[in-house]
């Protein structure tokens, strides 16, 4: 395996219809990734690694979306670290005046995300530190029904890597006139989903409105909150919702839409940015 592939190739064993064969198969790929803010570890999440410049597009988006950060601007360099003996380890270095204000976002965060950081926050603390950061939601726009339910084919559409390997999730921003913005796949949905906001946050492009957040499997509190960080005022889901998540979307003020379908959907809170 090449470092940077998000598949790998694997020989296994079909059986169809009671008659085994081997075969070449691709799985994706998951590798740990560690994230430190400048010497200090601060993270280590299961990810899936992609193009160059994907490492850094998700420790860009896990620390505005968990805190850490506010703005891009705070943010002075991500390179990933060459003396690590074990590799996959990115350095996350912010500038002198967000070290010194944002001290005590650093400190709750290496405190509550570095024992669990793959599965996103937990615990009423850290909920309720995110909660005091999130800015109002803005998003003054509408879609169409019809747009809005063609947004899961085109997702797919763009999902080389799934479609090589059945196994990964997908999170992808899309304008409201169903203009894809930027895709990202992951064998976890919260990477996939900081890596789209990552790569907006690079680009200077936080915070995201208006937009439409689409992911591939189901909406969590988790999708939620990063969703809210950034700014992304609709979040749509293929899948169901859990019901904190349509809490959150209520509390943010987000539109959310479960089991999108071409034709069909469910609209769990605020339909006032669905046209028509």
């Amino acid at each position: 395996m090449n470092p940077g592939d998000l598949s790998t190739s694997r020989r296994i064993v079909q059986i169809r219809d009671g008659v085994a064969n081997e075969a070449d198969d691709r799985l994706a790929t998951e590798e740990p990734l560690e994230i430190r803010i400048g010497k200090e570890p601060l993270a280590i999440t299961m990810r899936t690694p992609g193009p160059p410049g994907s490492d850094a597009d998700l420790a860009a988006g896990f620390c505005l979306t968990e805190g850490i950060i506010e703005r891009g601007e705070e943010i002075e360099s991500i390179e990933p670290c060459k003396i690590a003996d074990y590799g996959n380890v990115v350095i996350v270095t912010l500038t002198d005046d967000a070290m010194t204000h944002r001290r005590e976002q650093i400190a709750c965060g290496k405190r509550e995300m570095y024992m669990s950081s793959s599965c996103g926050l937990c615990g009423k603390q850290s909920i309720d530190r995110i909660e005091k950061a999130i800015k109002p939601i803005v998003g003054r726009f509408t879609v169409s029904p019809q747009t809005l339910s063609s947004l899961p084919d085109r997702m797919r559409a763009a999902q080389s890597t799934f479609e090589a390997t059945g196994g990964l999730h997908a999170a992808a921003l899309f304008t409201p006139t169903g203009e894809l913005r930027v895709l990202r796949e992951d064998v976890g949905r919260h990477n996939a989903v900081d890596k789209v906001i990552g790569a907006a946050l690079l680009d200077g492009q936080v915070p995201i409105d208006p937009a439409i957040l689409l992911v591939s499997g189901r909406s969590s509190f988790e999708i939620m909150q990063k969703a809210a960080m950034a700014g992304i005022a609709f979040v749509a889901a293929v899948s169901a919702p859990s019901s904190l998540a349509a809490e959150m979307a209520e509390r943010f003020g987000i539109t959310l839409v479960g089991f999108l379908r071409p034709g069909r959907m469910n609209v769990y809170h605020d339909r006032g940015r669905i046209a028509g």
